[in-house]
């Protein structure tokens, strides 16, 4: 019953279609029902008429039957139309309510779940959810008015041979409800196996480029092949399932007939059915079996829609971790003063990441953090923008506790530029202006301009309009690394959080977007995650950190005169490897 007011509820905003769609099947329904008992009573008391009268009367007879059709006609015409439209309509909802909770979700979600897998809830779960919304109600509406329409006038026909379809019936519906619970949990199987084959497909050839660099192709071959028959081994059994029951009705549909034929030629012998009345009652049977074929048809449909929405649910009812306070405050007249006290942080298991960490970062300043992977120094940044929340301690911005901020505002305030960059498809300029929509052209010029990246795009054939292809896959690292910096430089926080920019760029490259980032870092609170130690020399400060927490801090020179891990890392990398050798 909870799934179905949450599936009720998407017909709200349709209802004035809902029920226009509803009265057209009503029409439809009656128009159906009423053509035997127009024919049993033209045979009983037209056709035994003077020939004079029919052919007098038998033309308006013939237009009021035309003009029924025509009414039908236009009913089904817009049970066909608008219902689907109105089915339609739910689903670009449903898809929107969707879109819009995956997107409140924070990063914890994406980290436990498949993006194939959310593919598939968005498109094919809800394809099936629409079809349901339509088909659903008004397949019922109709054939229910035709089971007990047609029940009806067969009782006024005779009443024993009705009672005899009805046991046949009940034992009928008994085998559907029995194979409908059977089905119900392997139609459920069969989206999540569809699921699955849409998570591999796309984690695959997301990471095509890796497949081929290893020559893995079989590899994944084999992989999508057991996904693959996994998904074929559930279509077995959900149209195996089908089979039964589909065969069973149908068997049972015989035994009506066959019980109809026995029964009535008992009755016609005793003298209590007349011959004429066998041949309307047959009709009505067709009148009454028709229906149920229409269910049994439906319910396969009806299973699907109902997986589907099951699986709908749990994403729309996944609640967001991270989430405005009632009383959130907006951040504004950032300076940029920043302190992390007594922070505690753990992934949701029982291993803490970070362990009462304190950090203060004054309004204008260069911090970096230094040490090896696994130490923290990624989760350290990303507590600060809220990507995920703190176990305990408390995280501030010029004294303010960043979970009393809204999350726009906050994020607003920060810019991230990242190791792996990330490009939408579409055009360089469209990549530079996410960091401000609606931005003009000579603002994205002159951010781009900053970057050092705008004389490279002024070479390309078609300028700023240029297709970066998926992910910038027609860009190179350090061409990413521009834009990127290009996007925040039109973004203009005054927090700045660089996660090893440079750590994958050749010298080259480098040097572009170090003056980039020495550029974009002035009079900003800038907090550096490097590997290379080289840029992070003119640091106001730098911070140690590994595993066990906050090792060493302070300057470049203070912490060489330490002699220190900072120090026994610089004189590595820099007397005993090259100098684009990263430690860390």
């Amino acid at each position: 019953m909870d799934i179905f007011k949450k599936f009720i509820n998407y017909y709200k905003p349709y209802k004035l279609l809902f029920f226009a769609d509803m009265f057209c099947a009503l029409v439809v329904s009656a128009v159906d029902i009423s053509f035997p008992v127009i024919l049993s009573y033209l045979s009983k008391n037209f056709f035994t008429k003077d020939k004079q009268v029919i052919l007098h009367n038998i033309g308006y007879i013939g237009i009021a039957l035309v003009c029924m059709y025509i009414i039908k006609y236009f009913c089904q015409y817009f049970i066909a139309t608008w219902g689907h439209i109105m089915g339609a309509r739910m689903e670009n909802n449903m898809r929107r309510d969707l879109f819009s909770h995956l997107q409140s979700l924070p990063f914890s979600y994406y980290d436990e779940n498949n993006t194939g897998e959310m593919m598939s809830k968005l498109i094919s779960d809800l394809f099936d959810i629409s079809e349901l919304a339509h088909h659903g109600p008004e397949n019922v509406l109709i054939s229910a008015l035709k089971i007990l329409g047609s029940f009806t006038i067969l009782l006024f026909i005779n009443v024993k041979m009705t009672l005899i379809l009805l046991v046949v019936t009940v034992i009928m519906v008994v085998f559907s409800t029995y194979q409908n619970l059977k089905m119900r949990k392997i139609f459920l199987d069969n989206r999540k196996k569809t699921a699955n084959i849409n998570s591999a497909v796309q984690d695959s050839l997301s990471g095509i480029r890796v497949v081929k660099s290893f020559a893995n192709e079989e590899i994944e071959k084999k992989k999508f092949n057991k996904r693959n028959k996994e998904y074929l081994n559930s279509k077995v059994q959900s149209y195996t399932a089908m089979g039964k029951f589909i065969a069973g009705n149908t068997f049972f549909e015989g035994i009506l007939y066959v019980a109809i034929i026995v029964a009535g030629s008992l009755f016609i012998i005793d003298g209590s059915l007349k011959v004429s009345d066998l041949v309307v009652y047959a009709l009505y049977i067709n009148i009454f079996i028709n229906p149920i074929d229409i269910l049994i048809n439906f319910t396969e449909l009806f299973q699907k829609g109902y997986a589907g929405f099951q699986r709908f649910r749990e994403v729309i009812e996944t609640v967001p971790v991270i989430v405005d306070k009632e009383d959130a405050v907006t951040l504004t007249n950032v300076k940029g003063n920043i302190e992390y006290k007594n922070v505690t942080f753990s992934y949701g298991d029982d291993h803490n990441v970070l362990n009462d960490i304190s950090i203060k970062i004054k309004a204008g300043r260069n911090i970096a953090f230094v040490g090896p992977s696994g130490g923290g120094k990624t989760t350290i940044c990303s507590l600060l923008p809220r990507f995920y929340d703190i176990t305990s301690g408390s995280i501030t911005i010029d004294g303010n506790d960043i979970r009393d901020l809204t999350l726009e505002s906050l994020r607003n305030s920060i810019g991230v530029v990242q190791q792996d960059v990330y490009m939408f498809a579409g055009s360089i300029k469209e990549n530079i202006g996410y960091g401000k929509i609606n931005a003009s052209d000579e603002e994205i010029m002159e951010a781009a301009k900053n970057a050092n990246i705008h004389d490279y795009i002024m070479d390309l054939d078609e300028g700023y309009d240029t297709y970066v292809g998926e992910r910038g896959v027609k860009l190179s690292g350090g061409q990413k690394q521009r834009l990127s910096i290009a996007r925040v430089f039109l973004k203009n926080p005054p927090i700045l959080i660089l996660d090893e920019a440079t750590s994958a760029l050749d010298n080259e490259s480098e040097r572009y977007i170090q003056s980039s980032i020495e550029k974009l870092s002035k009079d900003r609170t800038t907090i550096v995650i490097a590997h290379r130690l080289s840029t992070i020399k003119k640091s106001d400060e730098i911070i140690v950190i590994n595993n066990e927490g906050i090792q060493e801090r302070g300057n470049h020179n203070e912490l060489l005169k330490n002699e220190g891990m900072y120090a026994y890392y610089y004189n590595m990398q820099f007397e005993g490897l090259d100098s684009n050798s990263k430690i860390f």
